[in-house]
């Protein structure tokens, strides 16, 4: 079965939200109208595009449910989402509505005349002002200076790279309009990296290596060289004599980042091909000898549950690590890993669009982050 309205030409909300209903009625969809699978590599299509657009284009204006995470030191910062958060108080959390924003930048940069083009230059015309971005930055300061460490921070550097690499009108002035965030962010990494004494190695959202990857890419596009040579430090001081990660604890019961595999994908970055072999052997042999017995299916028994939805994003970020991995690796043991990226793809995506705002208003940018992963 195909998924046909996303690719139409979309003249109310309803029509963009069409797509997703038709996921959720016809769960055997064929995968294949996202993505092409050459065998060594995913490539979004356009209708794959519209598709996930779908997801944070629903959200990014809901102002509510939200959940704010920021500390009340007094009653001034008692007000509603859009008052305190302009450009990102959708999509039920900051981080959510950041990354949501990514996704958007991202389907615009490789799709600019997909059908919802206009829409979403648009809405991120809208959202992504210089007085909305301003106000953002009043947050971070007293109380709440350390407000979304590091998970937020790292999606915004990554939306700002993003921005940075658009070769386009509005991409230029986004950008723009992004940097004085992005700035106060790239020191507030450097002064945080310059005091944590050990790595945070969990599964959901303070996951270290996470944020140094997504940083770390910032830091080279946008020449941050203060960032890029703090993120590489922190990373080898804490990674670079692993050995044998204990892939056996993972998953954790609401887990939607693996730490073993995103310590692997992160020093990927870092090392050259040669190190990076053979650091990989050491601290990952089990994905080396017997990769499909290394990592299983996360299993998700209530969608409508925000931390049991947690593990589809687990087998969406495993897939992307496996094919960045892959990408550093030598052929013959990277195809073994593009096999399981695959896997692990398969079984996640039918779930992106799940009827459940739980895993509705973010799942669609790992999954983008998942097929575009190495490539």
């Amino acid at each position: 079965m195909q998924i046909r309205c996303a690719a139409l030409p979309l003249k109310n909300f309803s029509l963009l939200l069409c797509s997703l209903l038709l996921l959720n009625l016809h769960r055997s969809v064929a995968q294949d109208s996202f993505y092409v699978h050459s065998g060594q590599a995913f490539r979004l299509t356009e209708k794959g595009a519209s598709f996930f657009a779908a997801l944070p284009l629903k959200c990014m204006d809901k102002e509510f449910p939200y959940k704010p995470g920021i500390t009340l030191a007094d009653s001034s910062l008692v007000a509603k989402p859009r008052q305190i958060h302009p450009a990102f108080f959708g999509c039920f959390d900051w981080h959510s509505s950041v990354h949501g924003h990514w996704l958007l930048v991202k389907m615009l940069k490789q799709f600019p005349n997909m059908p919802e083009a206009a829409m979403i230059r648009g809405r991120l015309a809208a959202h992504l002002t210089a007085e909305n971005i301003q106000q953002e930055m009043v947050i971070f300061k007293g109380e709440n200076l350390g407000f979304e460490r590091t998970y937020g921070w790292a999606w915004l550097l990554y939306l700002q790279k993003e921005l940075l690499t658009w070769n386009d009108p509005l991409g230029r002035s986004l950008s723009s309009n992004m940097q004085p965030l992005a700035d106060l962010l790239s020191k507030e990494w450097v002064k945080y990296l310059g005091k944590i004494a050990y790595p945070i190695r969990v599964g959901e959202h303070t996951n270290l290596a996470f944020g140094l990857a997504l940083g770390y890419d910032y830091a080279v596009a946008s020449k941050d060289t203060a960032l890029q040579r703090a993120m590489k430090e922190t990373a080898m001081r804490f990674y670079d004599r692993d050995k044998n990660c204990p892939v056996a604890w993972e998953p954790g019961g609401s887990d939607f980042l693996s730490p073993c595999l995103e310590e692997a994908r992160l020093m990927g970055r870092l090392l050259d091909k040669t190190a990076y072999w053979k650091w990989l052997q050491g601290f990952l042999p089990g994905l080396i000898s017997k990769p499909g017995e290394v990592f299983s299916i996360a299993v998700v028994n209530d969608r409508n549950d925000g931390k049991l939805a947690h593990l589809d994003g687990l087998n969406l970020s495993r897939s992307a690590a496996l094919l960045e991995i892959a990408s550093h690796i030598p052929e013959q043991a990277a195809k073994a890993l593009r096999s399981e990226a695959t896997r692990f793809l398969s079984s996640a995506l039918p779930h992106v669009a799940s009827g459940s705002y739980a895993g509705e208003h973010w799942l669609a940018s790992f999954a983008v982050y998942a097929l575009e992963a190495g490539y």
